[in-house]
């Protein structure tokens, strides 16, 4: 038996170092994990319903959900083509010289405090002519050729990742099983009873996180969404999508959420006079905190902690470790994997305790 959880242990350290070397190869398999178990359903669904009296092909019925999380995909993304839109336009509109002469008034004011106190030279519009020259530095400094090389390079790694992903998930869900069974395979008669117990509790844990974090999402734009829409915010549904999907990233998550609500709320807005503006800024921090104190207190709790039944020191740590090994999306990532890794582990000891087969070879 001693044997055996050294086999186990063993096993596990591999895991988390092929894992950890082959970072990428190990996200793209857990991604595709995670969506044959959101897309099996659906999958399953579609290929029992019968045309002619034939089922429809299990193939047919894995492209239908593929279709239908595109068409979700892409009705979504509709979301932000107005925005990104009017911030070309507002771009391409930029006039330099108009923002020196808005900025010239209120530089002026902090130049003279600071000549005051003798923090900067004795010479009028010194700011200013800082604030140009560097603008003009940035600008010179601008690699047209190496942006679009790295732009290149990103897009290539997200068409080789999207396609490893889909293609992966794509045989996941046409072998319905399949890995599970030949996993099951590799195992001893005398441990089958005990693994079998360990894969179901784990997809029914990891089943559970996964729709209670499809609820958050979802919870979370509705909130963002009413909140910004009621103090009047433009491009609310935009702004509460992207801090609803930037929100399943662990503690940094709602702070880009609620910049980017920020900014987009300032580049879009108008504002008069500076009550305005620092009106504005109260509304929709006041928005995003009431959001984040009602997932913190209501939302994350049952999620976090029910479905995955580990103490919240434990996920902090996991997550933080996740972030080391594979930074965002290690983040993202973490708490799966570990409550994979934790489950077996808790699963094979209580076996060990209680199971009869371990009892009799300990006798032995």
């Amino acid at each position: 038996m001693q044997r055996f959880f050294i086999y186990l242990i063993l096993f596990f350290l591999t895991f988390l170092l092929f894992g950890w070397y082959f970072s990428a190869i190990s996200i793209y398999l857990v991604t595709s994990l995670i969506l044959a178990a959101l897309l099996r359903p659906l999958t399953n669904k579609v290929n029992e319903v019968h045309i002619l009296g034939q089922h429809i092909p299990r193939g047919i019925a894995i492209l239908a959900s593929f279709a239908t999380v595109l068409s979700i995909v892409f009705l979504l993304g509709l979301l932000f083509f107005p925005l990104i839109n009017r911030q070309v336009i507002l771009l391409s509109d930029l006039d330099l010289d108009s923002i020196y002469l808005q900025l010239e008034v209120p530089l002026e004011k902090l130049e003279r405090f600071l000549m005051k106190y003798q923090l900067i030279e004795n010479k009028k519009g010194i700011l200013l002519e800082e604030l140009r020259l560097s603008v003009k530095s940035v600008l010179q400094k601008f690699d047209i050729g190496g942006f679009i090389s790295s732009v290149i390079s990103v897009t290539t790694q997200v068409f080789i990742g999207t396609m490893a992903i889909a293609f992966i998930t794509f045989f996941l869900l046409l072998e319905n099983g399949l890995l599970r069974r030949n996993l099951l395979n590799l195992i001893p008669n005398a441990y089958f009873e005990l693994s079998v117990a360990t894969f179901t509790k784990v997809e029914k844990l990891l089943s559970n996180y996964l729709f209670g974090l499809l609820l958050q999402v979802l919870a979370i734009f509705l909130l963002a969404a009413l909140g910004l829409s009621l103090v009047g915010v433009e491009y609310a549904l935009t702004i509460a999508l992207f801090a609803a999907i930037t929100n399943m990233i662990p503690y940094a998550g709602p702070l880009l959420g609620t910049v980017f609500g920020i900014v987009v709320g300032i580049s879009t807005g108008d504002f008069s006079t500076d009550s305005d503006y620092s009106f504005f800024l109260v509304k929709i921090i006041t928005v995003f905190t009431v959001v984040q104190i009602t997932d913190n207190l209501l939302i994350q709790p049952v999620i976090f902690s029910k479905s995955v039944k580990a103490h919240p020191l434990e996920i902090f740590v996991i997550i933080f470790a996740g972030a080391k090994i594979a930074g965002i999306l290690g983040m993202i990532f973490a708490i799966p994997v570990y409550t994979i890794f934790r489950v077996s582990v808790l699963e094979f000891y209580s076996g060990y305790k209680s199971y009869k087969i371990f009892k009799i070879k300990a006798t032995n």
